[in-house]
């Protein structure tokens, strides 16, 4: 899957859904018609947006774990209980499910991000506050990236 990458503004309806960005979708190419998961992000108070295919790969990967091992099985039920299967309609526009649009606080103005193999979807006010957080971005690349070898040419 290439990289998503993007921020666009965008509207929710008095239905709950929002019209899908068309640059967005160019990037997924014939991924967009095979439908979404939608699922809470574990970090921040917004909305992840796997493409099925990204879904299934994590899927596969939970599945592995032993549901007999109690953190295991609370793990699993919390990350997926609340995912939920999103096609988009005939224009291009995704339904953000009720209880995942109260868990995200999203109201009218959202932002919708590539980011990387997902899709994020925030309220634009929590957006713009986690943006303005004061945060040392240096630092963090260099906790982060720092001991990463961008010289070794193993990931083209």
């Amino acid at each position: 899957m290439t990289s998503l990458i993007g921020e666009y503004d965008c509207k929710v309806d008095a239905k709950g859904r929002f019209m899908f960005p068309i640059d967005l979708k160019k990037q997924l190419s014939e991924l967009f018609e095979k439908g979404f998961v939608m699922n809470r992000n574990l970090h921040q108070k917004c909305l992840v947006l796997y493409p099925l295919t990204e879904w299934d790969k994590l899927n596969k990967k939970l599945s592995k774990l032993n549901r007999l091992i109690k953190s295991n099985d609370v793990f699993v039920r919390k990350f997926t209980g609340g995912a939920t299967s999103c096609d988009p309609d005939s224009t291009g526009r995704i339904l953000i499910p009720k209880s995942l649009g109260e868990y995200a606080d999203v109201k009218s103005d959202i932002k919708v991000l590539g980011s990387n193999n997902v899709i994020e979807i925030w309220d634009k006010k929590l957006y713009e506050e986690f943006l303005n957080q004061d945060i040392d971005i240096e630092q963090l690349a260099q906790d982060v990236l720092g001991n990463l070898d961008f010289n070794d040419g193993g990931d083209e």
